[in-house]
């Protein structure tokens, strides 16, 4: 009679222990075979290689308090001194009562939201690492595409009422550059 261990660990077969076959007393299990060996040295930069980089991005994201940026809280904004005057700017805008920045400056999709808040933070922080930004600090083209497309989504009445359908749209802050930012 078959052992139990024996039944349940063979696939049905026209032969027997051709799939899985379970080792006899006195027989040795196959031998696996070796991984190349790391030497040790090798393996000690690796691991402070890897620590390092992941405790200074860890060091970043809590100095730099990398969590406000997934909410929604203008003041996040602010904690690039680079954004003190837009910050203080909306405080004074009339829409400060209707809209958060990510209103404003983010697509609505959620993953879109993020990814573009990604993307911003990551370079605004490197360009004001590297002393790359401009002061006072300026919308770049596809944000102000992403604004545009923000503005004309809350006012769309009104827009529709200002351009006349199958016209070239112009640009909202062509004339109202200072709405929500009052500098």
């Amino acid at each position: 009679m078959r052992s139990w261990a024996a039944a349940t660990c063979r696939i049905r077969s026209d032969r027997p222990n051709d799939w899985f076959p379970l080792p006899t007393r006195g027989s040795r299990l196959p031998q696996v075979p070796k991984l190349p060996q790391v030497s040790r040295r090798a393996a000690l930069i690796l691991g402070a290689t890897f620590g390092l980089a992941a405790g200074t991005g860890l060091f970043t994201f809590w100095y730099g308090q990398g969590a406000s940026y997934m909410t929604d809280d203008p003041a996040a904004c602010a904690n690039c001194h680079i954004m003190g005057e837009q910050f203080a700017g909306w405080i004074q805008a009339s829409h400060r009562s209707v809209a958060t920045c990510n209103d404003c400056h983010t697509p609505k999709p959620l993953v879109a939201k993020y990814m573009n808040k990604a993307q911003n933070g990551f370079w605004h922080s490197f360009a004001f690492t590297t002393g790359g930004f401009l002061d006072p600090i300026q919308i770049k083209s596809g944000n102000l595409k992403i604004t545009e497309s923000r503005c004309r989504y809350c006012h769309e009445n009104v827009v529709d009422a200002i351009v006349p359908a199958g016209t070239e749209p112009v640009s909202c802050v062509r004339c109202h550059r200072n709405v929500g930012h009052r500098t």
